[in-house]
């Protein structure tokens, strides 16, 4: 299957009136008409925001990415159809400074980084019981220690993680000392 017919099938997904920043599907076909692939793609993924959008159409664009080579375009749909199975958790994560934990390096953004959170929940002795999400970092390549930025948050078990509200504190682990705190900003449940 050629890219174009991936992002057509894509296309022909998005329900009539949907509209992002005032782009439509309309102008994903002028550029899929004048082989633009990877802005009809980007436009496509803006598009994915302003609906209820299932999995099979992140799946399409995760195909599109792929057979276009953009390697991080292809991960965030891999990404985005996974929240529709388990739902959105968006966060404001501050990394404590270098110096403070063991990370001397920035945190990769793209979703590879999996710590453990300590989000609340407690064992039978009262010590944290600490939980895996992945970490993407909104509009950045890396988060570097010190810093601040949203991120969206893809945990392994979903339902332990459904009592978080918007302004819950969360601390990232990935040894003993917590390695930043985050606050959630968003909780969206699963689509599908």
């Amino acid at each position: 299957m050629d890219v174009v017919r991936v992002l057509e099938a894509a296309a022909l997904l998005v329900p009539e009136g949907v509209a992002a920043d005032d782009i439509t599907v309309c102008d994903v076909w002028d550029y899929l008409a004048h082989d633009e692939w990877e802005v009809a793609l980007g436009l496509l993924q803006e598009l994915g925001d302003g609906w209820t959008a299932p999995t099979g159409f992140w799946e399409e664009l995760e195909r599109a990415a792929a057979l276009l080579g953009l390697e991080r375009s292809r991960e965030w749909c891999r990404w985005r159809g996974a929240e529709t199975r388990v739902g959105v958790i968006r966060a404001d994560l501050e990394l404590r400074p270098v110096g403070e934990t063991f990370r001397r390096t920035p945190i990769p953004g793209a979703g590879v980084l999996r710590p453990m959170w300590d989000i609340g929940s407690r064992r039978d002795g009262g010590e944290p019981d600490l939980h895996i999400a992945r970490v993407w970092v909104e509009f950045a390549d890396v988060l570097a220690p010190g810093r601040r930025a949203p991120v969206r948050l893809l945990p392994l078990t979903p339902a332990r993680w459904r009592h978080l509200v918007p302004g819950d504190r969360i601390a990232l682990h990935e040894t003993v000392v917590a390695g930043g705190t985050a606050t959630i900003l968003e909780v969206e449940p699963a689509l599908e």
